[in-house]
């Protein structure tokens, strides 16, 4: 049987990145340009740097992606690429090298969501087994999904604020840490002790909501009262203290998914997936299902991701017409229980 192999564009945020999928889950490629440094210096995401950075690499990570994978465009089945949710600037530099590289090669385009691309990552483990759950946990989206098959997602829960990657972000800003925090936050929780009690929203509530805008303030209000007194905070304890809150929360909401929709697989994806501290809690804490987690290297936002999450739509025959356009606020497709 004849190879498969798909090309997928990924340029949601501050990540451009090529990625050729062969066959269901072999990515044979995955080329990441980072643009971290760029935007250490104003302590977060600079939307406008972010595009013009896109543009300026998109042509080379196409020709590594097609290079590492060995391949030529005339052995390529499909374009996919991300069309939402992101920045809007970034994404429409991510769709239109996407269409221009389908136009010019006869290739049809598969549109894909962000946050399946993360949520379908997990493939590379092994195959996924339906219904499943997902904790999607990223810089700007903490969701709980239930997926009753392959490309049907319904949102059971998500953050009314801030997402927790966010989070992560803020305080590590305030803390003086660098961009972005989450690494470092998690390295020095793992050498302190929680010593400063932050609050759990909405821990002891039925729902699914996640709310993490109260424990930020918490922090930063404790943070600058300390300040202000003269007083010293132990910063170890301060990352421990605020990533104990956090999984708390992530934890409680997780079980509670687990109780009301019986499935066999919890998959934990997005950017603070890669957290040890959330790894070891899962390990330690949820019993009876198996959980998947991306590798490392798949757990940021990259196009592997997105050639991983095309497959179950190119089934599907969902393609694109050639007025793909960004959509910054794209949600999942909503699907009735």
């Amino acid at each position: 049987m004849k190879d498969r192999y798909i090309i997928a564009f990924e340029s949601s945020c501050d990540e451009t990145s090529v990625a050729v999928l062969k066959n269901e889950a072999e990515i044979v490629s995955n080329v990441i340009a980072s643009q971290i440094a760029s935007h250490q210096r104003f302590g977060g995401i600079v939307p406008e740097v972010a595009s013009r950075h896109h543009v300026e690499v998109i042509t080379s990570c196409i020709e590594e992606a097609l290079g590492e994978a060995g391949i030529t465009a005339s052995q390529l089945t499909a374009v996919a690429v991300t069309e939402g949710p992101g920045l809007v600037g970034a994404l429409l530099v991510g769709i239109s090298a996407a269409k221009a590289f389908a136009w010019a090669n006869g290739l049809p385009i598969i549109p894909v969501n962000h946050m399946a691309g993360h949520l379908m990552a997990a493939r590379v483990v092994k195959p996924l087994t339906y219904p499943l759950m997902a904790l999607l946990v990223s810089g700007g989206h903490t969701e709980l999904v239930y997926v009753p098959e392959a490309g049907h997602y319904h949102i059971i829960g998500e953050t009314r604020d801030d997402a927790v990657g966010e989070a992560y972000d803020k305080v590590g800003r305030v803390m003086g840490l660098t961009y972005p925090a989450g690494r470092e936050i998690d390295e020095l929780a793992h050498q302190g002790e929680d010593r400063y009690h932050f609050p759990r929203a909405m821990i002891q509530e039925d729902h699914l909501e996640f709310s993490f805008s109260g424990l930020k303030s918490a922090f930063i209000n404790l943070y600058h009262n300390a300040q202000q007194k003269g007083e010293i905070l132990v910063k170890e304890d301060l990352a421990a203290s605020f990533q104990a809150a956090v999984l708390d929360i992530l934890l409680a909401k997780t079980k509670k998914a687990l109780a009301q929709y019986p499935v066999k697989t919890l998959v934990v994806s997005g950017g603070v997936a890669a957290n040890q501290g959330l790894r070891e809690r899962l390990e330690q804490e949820i019993q009876d299902v198996d959980i998947l987690l991306p590798p490392l290297r798949l757990c940021g936002d990259n196009a592997g991701m997105i050639a991983l999450a095309a497959i179950p739509e190119l089934e599907k025959g969902n393609w694109a017409d050639w007025d793909l356009n960004a959509s910054p606020s794209l949600a999942f497709p909503m699907i009735e229980e």
